[in-house]
């Protein structure tokens, strides 16, 4: 099968569901996954993926357990995380065990610093043709979303976090 780029990006819920989506149909038809998940140190409901589907899925978090927001500057510890994760995503696209990769969280990393945007688009380009590439985050850089084979932007039309001011719930948000 010849793979393709996916990128989901915009302020609107649902860019690492889909994804998430995406590699648990992958997972039922056979595929492997990997899921590297930028700037995420925290215990999300996901999380338990892998073990659902322990043949099929491999999932690591590549951030630390403080969320990082806009405007503040990262640690070198936010840095290092983000550069590991780089290398460790790479390794596992060039490994030839996985059949798709997720790259979580990767375009709001570059936005916020934590990784060059030239660096990242170079491994980009690399994919090999039989990877399937999902990348997902808020503020895709133009150069991500000019290599890319299908773009989703999810806007956001309303949202009980501002009607109704909930909080995350668990298995739905996080």
């Amino acid at each position: 099968m010849e793979g393709r780029f996916q990128l989901y990006t915009g302020n609107g819920k649902g860019k690492t569901t889909a994804a998430l989506g995406l590699a648990v149909r992958a997972a039922c038809s056979g595929m492997k996954v990997y899921i590297g998940q930028f700037m995420k140190g925290q215990d999300y409901s996901e999380l338990a993926l892998s073990g659902h589907f322990p043949e099929s899925i491999t999932m690591e978090q590549y951030g630390t357990p403080k969320l990082l927001c806009k405007g503040e500057e990262p640690s070198e510890e936010d840095m290092s995380a983000a550069r590991n994760g780089l290398l460790k995503l790479k390794e596992a696209m060039f490994s030839g065990s996985y059949d798709m990769i997720i790259a979580d969280e990767l375009n709001v990393t570059v936005h916020l610093g934590l990784l060059d945007v030239e660096t990242v688009l170079e491994v980009l380009k690399k994919r090999p043709d039989n990877i399937e590439l999902v990348v997902t985050g808020r503020y895709a850089p133009d150069s991500f979303i000019e290599l890319a084979d299908l773009v989703t932007e999810m806007r956001e039309v309303k949202h009980y976090y501002e009607t109704e001011n909930l909080p995350a719930r668990k298995g739905i948000e996080c």
